[in-house]
């Protein structure tokens, strides 16, 4: 063997040396590829505990790793509760490695190629109850950020509109005539929505003091302003909705998106219109809205726990103590 292949040789076996390699590769991104610290160090993290799985299966170095020891490896780190998305991640981070290893000529095959990661299951959407609803609405007072604040949770809840589409709402967006609002949401798709009368009175009160807040001869045409006369953000309006619900007492964790959740879920629990529901969301795929209907069915359960007469002991009991009054009130 030539001292140039011996060369080679100890090159190669160093670069798949776990440790060399994900150092070796961790430079080239922060050198060559230019990846941030923080991009590189979520590199180095997951790589380390893919090679420390690996070596607890026995794997000497990354020539070793194939398709099911990674596997393997995926599952097992999945049913420790890591979840689909940072596995998936993890993935993308030992493919890239593989890629350079090979591209490096260190190994021939990327092992990991064609291994998925699990899929979350996802969870139910949270909701708001009708009660904590008409509280959250039922805002005192005249102040012109009042009457703001509550025609853009009003508008929120009534159309279901996601927080970046209320925000890029214009002041001629609203036809308050034809109680039409015409918002663009995910893919610059436009769509046309009802508005509900109690939110076209909101806008109508808060369009008559929108100029309060317009400062000089600003010409800013967004239908919702901040104090300093500038289109509201959606970091100012998260922080409005959060400190309204702890002002009104409501417990849960209150978000923009969360009064989305509400509206479809309570629009179907009413009308059972999965279709239209759908289509007032903006959701392409109605797969993506079909999860409101195990919250639906979540409702229903609910009613009949409290009115079934065979559905718990309490309500036998209820139920029981009923039928017995009748029949002593009968004679």
């Amino acid at each position: 063997m030539t001292s140039q292949n011996a060369r080679a040789k100890a090159k190669a076996n160093e670069a798949v040396d776990f440790d060399n390699a994900i150092e070796v590769f961790c430079n080239y991104l922060a050198i060559e590829k230019r990846y941030s610290p923080h991009t590189v160090a979520n590199y180095r993290h997951d790589l380390e505990e893919v090679a420390g799985a690996l070596n607890n299966l026995k794997v000497a170095d990354w020539s070793g790793a194939n398709a099911f020891n990674m596997r393997t490896v995926i599952s097992s780190q999945h049913g420790q509760g890591l979840s689909g998305r940072s596995l998936a991640r993890r993935l993308s981070a030992v493919r890239s490695l593989f890629k350079y290893l090979i591209k490096h000529k260190h190994i021939e095959v990327n092992p990991v190629a064609d291994v998925p990661a699990p899929k979350d299951h996802p969870g139910l959407p949270e909701t708001l109850q009708i009660e904590d609803i008409q509280r959250l609405f039922a805002l005192k007072g005249d102040d012109a950020l009042i009457l703001r604040d509550r025609a853009l949770f009003e508008l929120i809840y009534s159309c279901g509109l996601r927080l970046a589409e209320v925000i890029q709402l214009d002041v001629d967006s609203i036809d308050m005539q034809a109680g039409m609002v015409r918002v663009v949401g995910k893919g610059s798709k436009a769509r046309n929505l009802p508005v509900g009368k109690a939110a076209l009175n909101a806008v109508s009160e808060w369009k008559s003091r929108r100029a309060e807040l317009q400062k000089g001869a600003a010409t800013d045409q967004a239908l919702f302003l901040s104090k300093r006369g500038t289109r509201l953000s959606a970091r100012s309006v998260q922080q409005r909705l959060k400190t309204l619900a702890t002002r009104t007492g409501i417990s849960h964790n209150v978000y923009p998106h969360l009064l989305r959740h509400s509206f479809a879920s309570h629009l179907l629990e009413s009308s059972g219109d999965l279709r239209a529901v759908q289509e007032l969301l903006g959701h392409v795929d109605i797969n993506t809205t079909q999860v409101y209907t195990h919250l639906d069915f979540q409702h229903l359960a609910r009613v009949y726990e409290r009115s079934h007469p065979r559905a718990s002991r309490k309500s036998n009991a209820s139920l029981t103590d009923i039928v017995d009054g009748k029949e002593e009130a009968n004679g």
